[in-house]
Order: C-alpha cells, then structure tokens, then sequence
C-alpha cells in the first residue's frame, strides 16, 4: 500500500511538473483560444473514431485470449476492456486499469493465469508494436530533423523489446527446486503464454497487425482534431509523429499521460512548424476524448457490481430454500 502511495505520489509530482514546463513554454491562454475553434463536426468525428479504437483494442485482447487457450465474446472483452479505460483514465498510469482489468477478467469467469497472462502480453504487444512502428516511420522524420544524435534511441527500444519477449519465454527455465513458489509456477505458465503468442506466426501477425491498425487509427483522431483546428498537417506527419508520442504519453511517470502527452506533443509536431499553443490545443483535445470514450467504462463498472450483487443475493436465496 504504501509503495503504490508512493507511486502515484510520484507521477502526480510528474506531471505537475511536465505541465509547469509546458506552462512556462507555451502561451495556456493562446492555447485555449485556439482549442475553442474546433467545430463540432470534427470532435464528433475524432470521438467516433476513438469508438473504432476500443472495437480494435476489445479485438487486440480477443487474439491474445486465443493464443493462450482463453476466450470472452467480444462484447464482453468490449466491455472489462472499457472498465480497464475508465480506471486508466483516474488512477496513475496505465498499470491501474490494466490492474483492475485482471481483477474483472477474473471476476468474469476466467481463470487467474488467464486473466493475468492476457492482459500482461496483451499489453507487452501493444508496446512492442507501438516501438516497431516509431522505428519503422523514423527515417521519414530525417529530412526534418535538425540533430540526428538520438536517431539511435528507437531501434535501440526495439532491441530491448525482442530482448524482453525472450526473457519472458524463457521464465519456465528457472531451477526445478523453486517450483514450490507460487510466484516461480506463475512465471511459468506466463513463459508459455508468451510462446504460443509471439512464436506461433498464426498468434503473433494477426495480433501485431491489429496493434498498428490501433496506433495509425490513434494516428487518425489528432489528425482529425489538427484539421478542425486549422493546423497544416498531413496525414503522413501524424502518422510518424503521433506514435513517438503516445509512446512517451504510456509511460508509467503521470496520470493518464497528462502533462507528458502535452510536452510531446508540441515537441513532435515542431518539426512540421505546427505553433506550441496549436499543438497543446490538440493534445488536450485529444485527452479529452479520451475521457470521454472512457466514461462508459465507470457505468460498465457500476452495472457489473449490481449484477455481481444480485447474482449473491440469488445464490443465498437458493441456498435457504
């Protein structure tokens, strides 16, 4: 408890200082003038497409559930996968709604390496595929940038995350005496989880292709929201520009990516000339909707309990009977 206290003690320090920084870098009221100037066309457009975004996301969950043996129909996977969103979206970083995610997973009838495993590699290919995608778009970047010195970074990340996928497939090679460890026989289990899923090729592709398929449609919503701002870009620059940051925004240093996203934001689209106040307007949009599309997740979350109260209430009835 207290190491999660500190935790989000941390982020939330974080981000108040990533918006400190981006409040004595950019001009919050120019900002906010701008933000207002977005039709509502387009923010129902770019809403529409963050729908499309839990549909392939629900979907995302779905494959890795059948690599490891596992299944939920996709409403319900819809469904916990929104729930998960809603907790991102209020709790520190991504871990909190992944968290409560497994927690509901479980509640739904899976079982406890089930629900652990899938949304752990579920979320180690959301982020494997978000790298390789930055990396693959980077040399588009080239002509614009004026210091090439951390060109090295992504591939870099790249590396590391093949380097952890193997370590994870080889979690079962530990010494035979530590399997009475509940822990050990978890690691385990999540070693062949991970085989089945990223060295079957018949796991692995569907899976990666739906995970760039998220991140160009991700890439989409604040090209939508750019055009509804009167900002120059095309669609090519959000694709290679908006992958970096919501990589950056994933990380587990603020809330729900606020302050970070903003800082990235204006960095990434600097090079496109797109002015500091026009790339927070479009953050903090793009934030929004995010909520926005996240708060079905805290009525699924409210339904789900009465019905886990009223399926109690009828055992206990039987029970008597």
């Amino acid at each position: 408890m207290v190491r999660r206290w500190a935790s989000g003690a941390v982020k939330l320090v974080l981000t108040a200082g990533a918006l400190w920084y981006l409040q004595d870098k950019v001009d919050l009221r120019a900002a906010w003038d701008v933000g207002k100037r977005i039709g509502i066309a387009m923010f129902i457009a770019a809403f529409l497409l963050q729908l499309v975004q839990v549909a392939i996301c629900a979907g995302r969950w779905q494959l890795v559930l059948r690599a490891i043996g596992a299944w939920l129909p996709f409403g319900k996977a819809c469904e916990l996968f929104c729930i998960g969103n809603f907790f991102g979206q209020v709790l520190p970083g991504a871990v909190g709604g992944d968290a409560v995610r497994i927690w509901t997973t479980r509640r739904a009838g899976l079982g406890l390496s089930a629900s652990i495993n899938s949304v752990m590699l579920e979320r180690v290919a959301t982020v494997f595929g978000l790298v390789l995608l930055v990396a693959a778009t980077q040399p588009l970047l080239l002509d614009r940038l004026r210091d090439a010195s951390g060109l090295w970074v992504f591939p870099a990340l790249t590396a590391g995350g093949l380097a952890g996928i193997i370590l994870l497939t080889q979690l079962d090679r530990l010494p035979a005496s530590l399997d009475r460890w509940r822990l050990v026989r978890g690691f385990t289990l999540l070693a062949g989880d991970t085989r089945r899923l990223f060295l079957r090729p018949g796991n692995a592709l569907p899976t990666l292709v739906l995970v760039v398929l998220g991140h160009l449609n991700l890439s989409l919503v604040v090209w939508v929201l750019a055009l509804g701002l009167g900002a120059h870009v095309s669609v090519l620059d959000c694709v290679v520009l908006v992958p970096p940051v919501i990589l950056i925004a994933t990380l587990p240093i603020s809330i729900a990516g606020w302050g970070a996203r903003e800082v990235a934001m204006v960095t990434a689209f600097g090079f496109v000339g797109v002015p500091p106040a026009l790339a927070t307007a479009m953050s903090v949009l793009f934030g929004l909707v995010s909520i926005l599309i996240a708060l079905p997740g805290g009525l699924f979350w409210l339904l789900s309990k009465g019905r886990a109260v009223a399926a109690e209430d009828e055992a206990k009835e039987k029970i008597e009977a």
